[in-house]
């Protein structure tokens, strides 16, 4: 997946411009003016289209950088049994930190969603490796939990006063990672 904020970067180091990056993506079924919008989409983090593998090869000969520099390994556990509130508290301790303090850190948190979400990083992980990454200075570039609204098969009632019954609703929740390199 391309990562957006070192695109942006690494178009501001080697100082090359938006239309000279669209020439070298410009292809069969992307015009011109359409790939000057598919790479401003792309800096901003908007990834319409959804950039393709030689779309990246090309961004990276043109500015002379690895294919790597401008990758970012992304796993994704999704629909997690658990409240995001509670799974949040657990990704915000590892976002931004190297991979290796981030797995010493889960390793030794007493929460129930560390579990889920050192199993996403060790995917994301095994994604980077099976890629040809350096794994040892790899870095947790991304961690977010979106709400995957209430789970389904956990529909049950509480009784109340007066004969009335109310839901009990059990939340779930997306956990998404992403893994980059400095």
């Amino acid at each position: 997946m391309l990562n957006s904020f070192k695109l942006q970067q690494l178009s501001k180091e080697k100082k090359v411009s938006v239309e000279q990056l669209a020439q070298q993506v410009a292809r069969a079924g992307l015009e011109k003016q359409e790939a000057i919008s598919a790479v401003r989409n792309w800096q901003k983090g908007l990834m319409k289209p959804i950039p393709r593998k030689d779309d990246i090869q090309r961004l990276a000969s043109a500015m002379g950088v690895e294919v790597n520099d401008l990758k970012g390994w992304h796993s994704s556990y999704r629909y997690a049994p658990m409240s995001p509130r509670k799974a949040r508290l657990v990704t915000q301790l590892i976002s931004g930190r190297p991979v290796q303090d981030a797995l010493d850190i889960l390793k030794f948190t007493r929460k129930r969603a560390s579990e889920m979400v050192i199993k996403t990083l060790q995917a994301a992980i095994a994604d980077a490796d099976e890629q040809e990454a350096d794994v040892e200075n790899l870095y947790v570039s991304e961690a977010r939990v979106d709400d995957a609204g209430i789970r389904i098969g956990t529909k049950r009632w509480i009784a109340k006063d007066r004969g009335r019954a109310h839901a009990i609703h059990k939340k779930g929740c997306h956990i998404h990672i992403t893994i980059s390199q400095p």
